[in-house]
């Protein structure tokens, strides 16, 4: 996890100069400042990480994009060419969240939803989930939605489909603890400051 506002100018020039041409065209196409900055530093993160894991330089590393699950055109998730590693980038407003696994992965982080977002967006939910809603009083719903919502993220980023399959058609739970969305996945959440939720999903070896 890391901090966008915690990164000074100097580390986030570095940081850029570590990404290759498409991320760094990926990063000026932001609207916002903010966002941009996060997306370079979650990038430049990984290369490190990775570098350190497959010792080699981080801005030589073999990074691709996977298919769109959607439409099969080459911009999908990035990847890596080596086997066996996995891993998953997610970041909103100055948080930035990474994780790696020997087995598919997917991380997800975002900002506590307002009530709006919460009556535009319960059409994304299992229906159990929903009635869950339902029960809570109202001030309790967007702690609630944001639960699930990160959850959902976190295990279709691990399957690859991201929302390009239908968020509704998995039950994750908007309680405290995360439920399992199929048997061969792990769903847990993260820790992280107030005003966000996150979570990760593992597929089991």
């Amino acid at each position: 996890m890391a901090r966008v506002g915690a990164v000074d100018a100097g580390a986030l020039r570095h940081a850029q100069e570590l990404l290759d041409a498409e991320e760094r065209a990926r990063a000026r196409a932001f609207r916002h400042a903010r966002d941009r900055d996060a997306y370079v530093v979650a990038h430049a993160a990984l290369r490190n990480v990775l570098s350190v894991l497959l010792g080699m330089r981080a801005d030589a590393l073999p990074l691709v994009r996977e298919p769109c699950a959607g439409c099969g055109g080459p911009h999908g998730r990035p990847a890596l060419r080596t086997p066996g590693v996995h891993f998953s980038l997610s970041h909103s407003g100055g948080l930035v969240l990474m994780a790696l696994a020997g087995a598919p992965v997917g991380v997800d982080v975002e900002g506590l939803a307002t009530a709006q977002a919460v009556l535009s967006a319960r059409s994304a939910l299992h229906v159990a989930e929903r009635d869950e809603l339902t029960l809570l009083p109202a001030h309790e719903r967007p702690s609630a939605f944001t639960r699930a919502w990160v959850r959902k993220e976190a295990y279709l980023k691990g399957l690859g489909t991201g929302l390009v399959r239908d968020p509704a058609l998995d039950y994750v739970g908007t309680g405290p603890l995360p439920v399992a969305p199929a048997p061969d996945w792990t769903l847990r959440d993260v820790l992280v400051p107030a005003g966000y939720a996150a979570a990760v999903a593992l597929r089991s070896a």
